[in-house]
């Protein structure tokens, strides 16, 4: 199977509508997980928590899946917290990528898990699981977060305790970060759980939710519309719980072009 990822070789086959971009770091965490970082166009502008289409030539042709941006919409790079497929069409290739290597990118962000989505509140939750963390890294090195809300709480719920080392070190470099360390410190809350190995915190963040635990763990009163807002990104079956049960404490789902409780990004389903 023919990849191109060499940047000449990228830019001579590149389609029209995406950008060729160069890989500058890359970092693993587990057989399942890595980080990848790299250039951003000067032209390239997006609201943190929106997603790009990502993609290498292979064969000749181009494939793509969605990737959130993991970094905020002020960096001068862009990154991203991926999966790894051993016959994934697209992961089984871009989890091999070094530093000097290229990817095409799309050139149009979009998404449904951004600021603009939600009315006001007091409190935001940010509901995740595995790599359904990246839009929520993406929004809380943004400053718009913490002007917008009083309490930030990230949930990143996976199966083993390795899992939640991006998350870990991401809100460790947040709160001692130039820029917004002094609000994430302030007003940032990660709370983690796993489901298969022994951890402070055990379970599914929808039983944790509805037992709740979560919110006795926390020290916040349970859910509550007139003050809590969501964002949800995650497997199918945790978006499906994780909305009904927001839904059940009386928050309405919303979207770009009608504001609401909660939102949820479907872009990565099926």
């Amino acid at each position: 199977m023919n990849v191109l990822a060499k940047p000449a070789d990228l830019e001579d086959a590149a389609p029209a509508g995406a950008f060729v971009q160069e890989v500058t770091a890359v970092q693993h965490y587990t057989d399942h997980l890595f980080k990848f970082r790299m250039t951003r166009p000067a032209s390239f502008r997006f609201r943190s928590g929106e997603f790009v289409m990502i993609g290498l030539m292979i064969d000749g042709k181009p494939l793509y899946r969605a990737y959130s941006i993991a970094s905020p919409s002020w960096d001068e790079e862009l990154e991203f917290f991926s999966i790894k497929v051993a016959d994934g069409p697209l992961t089984q290739h871009l989890q091999k990528i070094q530093p000097g290597d290229a990817v095409l990118m799309k050139k149009k962000p979009t998404g449904t898990l951004v600021n603009d989505a939600l009315v006001p509140g007091k409190r935001v939750y940010m509901f995740s699981t595995g790599t359904g963390l990246a839009p929520f890294a993406s929004l809380i090195r943004d400053p718009d977060t913490y002007e917008k809300f009083d309490q930030v709480i990230v949930t990143h719920t996976c199966r083993e305790v390795a899992e939640l080392k991006y998350g870990l070190d991401l809100v460790e470099a947040t709160k001692n970060d130039p820029l917004i360390g002094e609000m994430a410190q302030e007003k940032l809350i990660h709370y983690t759980s796993v489901t298969r190995e022994d951890y402070p915190f055990k379970g599914r963040i929808t039983d944790l939710i509805e037992s709740g635990k979560l919110f006795t763990d926390l020290g916040v009163p349970p859910l509550d519309p007139a003050i809590d807002r969501g964002m949800i990104c995650g497997s199918m079956d945790m978006l499906k719980d994780t909305k009904a049960l927001l839904e059940k404490a009386g928050l309405n789902e919303g979207a770009n072009n009608k504001p609401a409780e909660f939102v949820v990004e479907r872009a990565f389903v099926g």
